[in-house]
């Protein structure tokens, strides 16, 4: 059974009473929701800022920082590799000096064992001369003094 057809069988003598009654209660809660939104709407209030998405500052911020990281890191890098670069050529350099000085001194060793093998090989004066080699010595020693 509905609500309406429970109303309706009421009876219908007590009519205008419930009538009145259903009018005062109707018209107290309009006199409190009336009264209730204007102390609502006078209290103060608390003024809050208005959040305002700025997602892109924060991807700009995120982009810019992995450039950042990505540029230092690139730079760290080609550092690196300039220096170990610059080590190798330095290293070359110092291994083709050491070429150089050992080719010297080999050419050095070589020519002095050239001229001990031809002082050993030559003479000045033949075996059988050597004896008037040196009294012709002796004399121009003597006829020095």
């Amino acid at each position: 059974m509905s609500w309406f057809n429970r109303f309706a069988q009421h009876d219908t003598h007590h009519e205008p009473e419930l009538d009145a009654d259903l009018a005062r209660t109707l018209a107290d809660f309009k006199a409190s929701v009336h009264a209730w939104s204007d102390h609502a709407a006078s209290r103060p209030r608390a003024v809050h800022p208005a959040i305002v998405h700025r997602t892109w500052r924060l991807a700009a911020g995120w982009a810019m920082a992995s450039v950042l990281v990505a540029g230092t890191g690139s730079a760290l890098v080609y550092e690196h590799h300039e220096r170990v670069e610059q080590a190798r050529i330095a290293a070359a350099a110092r291994a083709a000096e050491q070429q150089r000085q050992l080719a010297a001194q080999r050419a050095q060793s070589e020519q002095d064992l050239m001229y001990k093998v031809d002082t050993d090989v030559s003479r000045e004066v033949p075996d059988a001369m050597e004896p008037l080699a040196a009294l012709m010595s002796e004399d121009t020693t003597q006829s020095g003094n």
